[in-house]
């Protein structure tokens, strides 16, 4: 969760580093993030355990559904939207589709049951994203808001469909191989929109550098960890995603952290989070 808390304001940092300004260069910028990521993943698994490919062979249209979800629609909405709003906010708008599987996850899964600590750590999150929005005039959303809560169903979905791909397929296979697809069509349809990004031998490329270790880390390790792990839980912890996107956000973009809607919305979010795991 720290790792992609860091995302939000690098790639927000990254858009004027790479003279990004339009929708097909962010459309591209994301594709070639995961061109990249999908294709060391891809490496990695295939040095370090071929076989595991045999099985992905039969499994390759989920894979390429979880692809869809993860990174093309997730993605396209979540980069657009970040020219729109703030990354701290924008990463707790993202846990709006944690809220709707923790009540209706054994409709995915009979062994994921709705308990009254799930319940209430999912409404106590609720209530952090509601906060985070509310201003003089009461409760408001903007287009980036609504981008955002629907890149958060896409999160969800993709992990459902992964979750049931991760029977017969390695999390890091499957990952990898839908991170390449995902990957190629972002940066095809960006580039078909006159999308580009310029990279320069100077320090802004770290920033690329960084974005790319940072998601194959971070990517590997939440799948692994959903193969065997209880979603309904896996989803309240994602909540502490925006906190670190919020300190993060703080110190690289100097974006205003300390309004009271945000600090009332992160002792929401905790207690969510420890109450569901107590």
């Amino acid at each position: 969760m720290l790792l992609w808390g860091t995302l939000f304001p690098t790639v927000k940092l990254s858009y004027s580093a790479f003279d990004i300004s339009t929708t097909g260069d962010i459309l591209f910028f994301a594709g070639m993030r995961f061109v990249v990521c999908g294709g060391v993943i891809c490496l990695f698994s295939l040095i370090t355990d071929k076989a595991s490919f045999k099985p992905a062979k039969s499994s390759i249209l989920p894979i390429l559904l979880a692809g869809l979800f993860s990174i093309i629609l997730h993605y396209a909405c979540t980069y657009s939207a970040l020219q729109l709003t703030d990354s701290s906010k924008t990463a707790i708008l993202k846990q709006v589709g944690v809220l709707f599987y923790v009540c209706f996850s054994s409709l995915f899964f009979k062994d994921d049951k709705l308990s009254v600590k799930k319940l209430i750590g999912a409404l106590l999150g609720f209530a952090g994203i509601i906060v985070i929005n509310l201003n003089v005039d009461g409760v408001s959303f903007n287009i980036g808001d609504l981008l955002i809560i629907i890149a958060s169903f896409c999160s969800v979905f993709s992990s459902i469909i992964s979750k049931k791909v991760f029977v017969t397929v390695k999390p890091i296979t499957a990952t990898g191989i839908s991170q390449l697809f995902g990957g190629i069509v972002l940066a095809i349809i960006g580039r078909a929109m006159g999308g580009s990004m310029t990279v320069t031998a100077s320090l802004s490329s770290l920033l690329f550098v960084y974005i790319c270790i940072a998601s194959v880390v971070s990517y590997c390790i939440w799948f692994t960890v959903v193969k065997s792990g209880e979603l309904s839980r896996l989803f309240i912890i994602k909540f502490a995603e925006p906190a670190f996107a919020c300190i993060f956000g703080a110190m690289l973009l100097n974006e205003n952290i300390f309004q009271w809607q945000y600090i009332l919305s992160f002792l929401f979010i905790a207690g969510g989070i420890y109450i569901s795991n107590k």
